[in-house]
């Protein structure tokens, strides 16, 4: 299997295993994800999905398998199916309802990077450098992941990265935003931040990544949805626990 999925606790692991092409992306990888996204988001146990490589050392993914997208490309019918492909990879993962961590070590390239920046958080370690190269192909990057990698670092940043097609280290992705924690360690440290993540309510996650997810669309105050749903949550049961644990003085049972 090039990607698979492994479930441990409150916690699942979406593996990149393809690690003697660089974990370079095929087309049946592409129409794989999805279903093994969906399956972590619909699995009531699981609180957070991380995204990594299968192997520590190897590249996180070098894109596109360019021999399998050169000759494809030239066939406009297998062009518009790899293209819904990614893009349905890049919607769902931007807007699975659950948290989700890439985790990078060595090369984050082309759509390798789009998995990336689709997740909610980046943990990288200091050899790990990032890339979104159609500039050096000829290719115009799509309007919607173009918008995620904006949101991230900012305009000026995200044209310097898609004008020149250039490669970032881990120090200077970490310094302009692209990467949100930058650690020696960065599978350890990932599998940290999502233990602690998977410790607290879910329900509060939840709705700040909807509402989130809200504002990066465009709106800017709340409707009648949002304001319903603050208000519910003082009925909730996770609100009812997270109370009694503060008064009893234990750790809340979420």
């Amino acid at each position: 299997m090039t990607l698979r999925l492994e479930k441990e606790g409150k916690i699942a692991r979406l593996l990149i295993d393809r690690p003697d092409k660089r974990n370079a992306f095929t087309q049946e990888m592409w129409e794989l994800f999805p279903d093994l996204l969906a399956d972590a988001m619909g699995d009531d146990a699981i609180r957070v999905l991380i995204v990594h490589a299968s192997e520590k050392d190897s590249a996180f993914s070098a894109g596109a398998d360019i021999g399998e997208f050169a000759a494809g490309a030239k066939d406009a019918e297998w062009r518009a199916k790899n293209q819904a492909a990614i893009r349905t990879v890049q919607h769902d993962l931007a807007r699975a309802p659950k948290p989700t961590v890439a985790v990078i070590d060595r090369d984050c390239i082309g759509g390798g990077c789009g998995i990336a920046i689709a997740c909610d958080m980046r943990v990288a370690g200091p050899n790990a450098r990032f890339g979104i190269t159609p500039a050096k192909l000829g290719l115009v990057y799509s309007l919607h992941d173009t918008k995620l990698l904006v949101d991230l670092v900012g305009p000026s940043q995200a044209k310097r990265i898609l004008f020149t097609g250039q490669l970032l280290s881990a120090e200077e992705a970490h310094a302009i935003g692209l990467v949100t924690i930058l650690a020696e360690e960065p599978y350890e440290e990932a599998m940290a931040l999502a233990e602690t993540m998977a410790s607290v309510s879910s329900h509060s996650q939840r709705m700040s990544k909807a509402i989130v997810r809200r504002i990066l669309d465009g709106q800017t105050d709340d409707d009648a949805e949002t304001a319903a749903q603050f208000d519910a949550a003082f009925d909730g049961a996770d609100f009812a626990e997270g109370v009694a644990a503060f008064l009893e003085k234990r750790k809340a049972r979420f």
